[in-house]
């Protein structure tokens, strides 16, 4: 798909057509995978590209705006920057950098997401054009944020990692209230997460629950949350890449490499094919129809019977091809007479019987 495709895909996903296809829009996280290299976050887009995914997504950390000199590390992962207040500061791009990045997505047809994770990373993340607002599961309760994402005017895909359905149920009625395009995001802040723990189950229910467009943000490390929740007709599918589990970085451990990346594009892109029509088994059946004489059997002599022997289950059998008288149907020919000789395997048809 080009990029002006895929950018109206991204708005049918907030239509909510019924009409339309259900089309799951992929997208790639690459969060602090790049490790402050603006080099590496470059090679990020065109390897996302080519493994066929629908958008790329950054994370935009400006350490001054977001994070005091004093917020603790979640893991103590760094071997070079003492707080993480100083990992922050080294993930940091200028706008001038962001802009380079937004414009090589464009270029490689791929939509440009970014989670901004304070007010000037949302104001400046508004004026390089981002099409939607992802938020992140710690950022559910920045009212403030949220209300700054809602000026601008793009949707909103919001991951609810940390919360429980009592402040979901408050945060949809705040965004419906607003008449503010919303989509929700099942997700468990688990890095990786465990099989009984990626939640896949829970998109149906919150679709059903609020009404909106649902999805999955999975950390599993593994392609098959995946294709489960889209076999369960998510519309926002986010995982984390990465080009190998080995690389520097938080992660690694819940992404997935390249080639499981268009993997599971691939594995997506089948599911929605599969359930693109409703299902009719007697249209199936009609188009098989044809093949019915290959696979099923025919009533036939197990031997060679003379002309006005009595037919019992010792004279007949069934066997391939099929298009005589129908196996399930030999039953029927039990008791009557041959009116004409038959040799092993030949045929028994209704005008070769006759009551005794």
């Amino acid at each position: 798909m080009s990029l002006p495709e895929k950018q109206e895909a991204l708005g049918r996903v907030f239509a909510r057509d019924p009409d339309t296809p259900r089309r799951c829009l992929i997208v790639a996280e690459i969060a602090q995978a790049h490790d402050g290299s603006l080099g590496l976050a470059h090679s990020f887009i065109d390897a996302i590209a080519k493994a066929g995914a629908d958008a790329v997504k950054f994370q935009t950390h400006l350490a001054d705006a977001e994070s005091t000199p004093d917020e603790p590390w979640r893991v103590k992962f760094s071997y070079q920057d003492a707080s993480r207040y100083d990992y922050w500061r080294r993930m940091e791009f200028t706008e001038r950098q962001w802009q380079g990045l937004k414009e090589h997505a464009d270029r490689a047809g791929l939509l440009f997401l970014s989670s901004p994770f304070s007010l000037e990373a949302v104001d400046l993340l508004a004026r390089i054009g981002s099409p939607a607002w992802k938020v992140a599961s710690g950022e559910i309760t920045n009212r403030p944020m949220l209300e700054r994402m809602i000026g601008h005017g793009q949707p909103v895909i919001l991951s609810t990692g940390m919360s429980p359905l009592s402040e979901i149920d408050e945060l949809t009625a705040w965004f419906g209230a607003k008449g503010h395009p919303l989509a929700l995001l099942q997700c468990t802040s688990a890095y990786p997460c465990p099989p009984e723990k990626t939640g896949v189950d829970l998109i149906p229910i919150l679709r059903q629950r609020y009404g909106l467009p649902t999805g999955l943000s999975d950390h599993s490390g593994v392609i098959y949350p995946g294709l489960a929740a889209v076999a369960l007709g998510c519309d926002i599918l986010e995982i984390h890449v990465t080009f190998s589990r080995q690389m520097f970085g938080p992660d690694g451990p819940a992404s997935l490499t390249f080639e499981e990346l268009a993997q599971l594009v691939e594995g997506v892109r089948y599911i929605e094919r599969m359930r693109a029509v409703p299902a009719d088994k007697d249209a199936l059946a009609r188009e098989t129809e044809p093949l019915r004489a290959l696979f099923t059997k025919s009533v036939v002599a197990r031997a060679d019977l003379p002309a006005g022997a009595i037919l019992d289950e010792r004279a007949l059998t069934v066997k391939k091809p099929g298009g005589g008288f129908p196996a399930d149907r030999l039953g029927e020919l039990l008791g009557l007479r041959l009116k004409t000789a038959k040799r092993v395997n030949d045929p028994i048809r209704p005008d070769d019987v006759e009551a005794p």
